[in-house]
């Protein structure tokens, strides 16, 4: 067994780097110890307040709290009882909000599940988490939820009961951008989540007390490197990154939220769910993402933070119709889940005069380890051009490891390690994969970065992406970088491609900007003069739309046929 490396603090030696948190210490006693409570004080202090904005919709702190109280009391009465699973298979509505703090008032243990998943992908969750209850769109339970319950060859020991709502629920407005076709799906053999909340009005289920070791979320990894995981999400570690977002982003009390990441991502869970709750915050939801109904969100609702994935931001910056006016209400923009290029930031700055900040972090680490204060710019790597991810956040340990897990010096590329209030306890009923993750209390990510003598730390990429030319090590996130440079390219990704005579060689697959021209030779010329020659792809396909997760993570497994 390897012996633990010195723990290296978010500033240790450097007292300096506090300057880049505009005053936030380098550690704190987090206010609150369990999701709940952050709930709970909402409710205290702004009753009257929106607490979910959805179109033209409204629920205040207090209906959202009486409804979860309702729907909780439904739930035990039918036999759910602490540590039960129930799966949430919705959008970004608010009925995800109801039942993710009805779960908690219970003691129950909530599954956010990609709503894009079908019948294998949801049969796998259900199997893993053994959840007792699901929660899901009327048509999910249609298409999906009903054929599998009737057809599966190898049915589960017992299935969930289920419960259904529909988007059209909540407002009145259905946006015809989103809720054209749109139906009310009445569903034989489940119950209605609405008609539920009803029956059970002004009932309160019995007081149930969490600690912050207590298990609050089992939130699955989005399987792009193999089979889907549970992360251990607790009622601490909630807790403790919703205040990182409150403090270190400096969210104001009350300031609308706007809902950008989906809310089954550990993203939307704590940068959207968590933070609106600890900031008794109104959070505008939309269903799903569609640029222009977001860019209508933002205006409508004067939202001033959001966070998501940078492939988000590059639709509402490429959306026709998109002008300053739309996000002018924004006080602050963050992005994380998939790394940024430093001209897309540049980019967004000139369209709508603000500046994307970097934030880093996995759903086994509950959202941020590392964040750019606001205010701060991220440094660019002057060798490699890579944007700093952030520093690490108050309470946080993070290094740069090296193949036996012990530091490396400052500028040397090698693993992100972790550990703090904020990284969870292991998965899931998989003991060999967390012992593998976790080892001697740091999480070691599987992201390969470096950290500069001034404390900033540096994404490069995943280990497994790594392409190797002729000997020569390739990382697709600098080739990348390059390509989103190029005035015609809206998106891109690059993969490693067998070859008989370098072993593998660069592919780049990229989709161009509406009404933009290039060809793959004018691209590969491009890079060609920009990079050194073992880097420049040697193969480039033009597509329409890049394969990603519902996240915006892209998928680039699926480019490498």
């Amino acid at each position: 067994m390897s012996r633990a490396p010195a723990p290296m603090s978010a500033y240790g030696d450097k007292p300096w780097l506090a300057n880049y948190t505009s005053g936030v210490p380098a550690t704190f006693t987090p206010d609150f110890d369990n999701a709940l409570s952050l709930l709970r004080a909402a409710v205290a202090r702004a009753p009257q307040r929106a607490a979910l904005l959805y179109f033209d919709g409204a629920l205040s702190y207090a209906e959202l709290d009486a409804q979860s109280d309702a729907l909780a009391s439904a739930w035990q009465e039918r036999g759910c009882a602490r540590g039960d699973r129930i799966g949430l298979y919705l959008q970004n509505v608010p009925q995800f909000i109801i039942v993710l703090t009805a779960a908690w008032k219970l003691g129950a243990i909530a599954v956010p599940i990609n709503p894009m998943n079908r019948a294998r992908e949801l049969r796998l969750l259900l199997a893993d988490s053994g959840a007792r209850l699901l929660v899901c769109h009327e048509s999910l339970y249609a298409d999906v939820v009903r054929p599998l319950f009737a057809d599966d060859p190898a049915p589960l020991p017992a299935w969930p009961a289920v419960m259904t709502t529909s988007e059209l629920e909540y407002q009145s407005r259905h946006d015809a951008r989103l809720f054209a076709g749109v139906r009310r799906q009445r569903a034989e053999g489940a119950e209605d989540l609405s008609t539920v909340i009803a029956a059970h009005a002004g009932r309160k289920p019995p007081p149930v007390q969490l600690g912050p070791d207590d298990v609050a979320m089992l939130v699955y990894t989005s399987g792009t490197t193999g089979v889907p995981k549970g992360a251990m999400n607790t009622h601490g570690n909630i807790a403790f990154n919703a205040q990182v977002y409150r403090d270190w982003i400096q969210l104001r009390e009350g300031a609308p939220i706007l809902g950008l990441a989906p809310l089954f991502h550990i993203t939307g869970l704590i940068g959207h769910v968590a933070a609106a709750l600890i900031c008794a915050a109104p959070l505008a939801l939309a269903w799903r993402f569609e640029p222009g109904v977001i860019l209508d969100a933002i205006s409508e609702h004067r939202a001033e933070f959001t966070v998501g994935a940078i492939t988000a931001f590059i639709a509402l910056m490429n959306h026709p119709g998109a002008t300053r006016e739309h996000l002018a209400s924004l006080r602050c923009v963050y992005s994380g889940g998939a790394p940024i290029p430093p001209s897309v930031i540049d980019a967004f700055r000139d369209r709508f005069g603000l500046y994307i900040h970097n934030a880093y972090g996995l759903t086994e680490t509950n959202s941020p380890t590392h964040i750019v204060p606001l205010g701060s710019q991220a440094p660019i790597d002057p060798a490699s051009g890579t944007l700093a991810i952030g520093v690490p956040v108050c309470n946080a340990e993070s290094y740069i490891g090296g193949d036996d897990g012990q530091p490396l010096p400052v500028g040397e590329i090698g693993e992100i390690i972790s550990r703090g209030p904020m990284i969870v306890p292991g998965y899931w009923h998989k003991p060999a994969e967390t012992a593998q993750a976790f080892r001697n209390g740091y999480f070691h990510t599987g992201d390969v970065g470096f950290m500069d003598a001034h404390g900033w730390f540096y994404l490069v990429d995943r280990k497994k992406d790594m392409i190797n030319a002729s000997g020569y090590k390739v990382w697709p996130r600098e080739v990348e970088d390059v390509l989103y440079t190029h005035p015609a390219v809206r998106e891109a990704a690059v993969v490693g491609v067998p070859d008989s005579y370098r072993g593998e060689t660069v592919k780049a697959v990229v989709s161009l900007k509406p009404s933009a021209h290039a060809t793959p030779e004018e691209i590969i010329a491009y890079c060609k003069s920009r990079i050194a020659a073992y880097k420049y792809p040697r193969i480039v396909e033009l597509v329409d739309e890049l394969p990603k997760t519902v996240t915006g993570k892209i998928l680039r497994r699926e480019l490498r046929g």
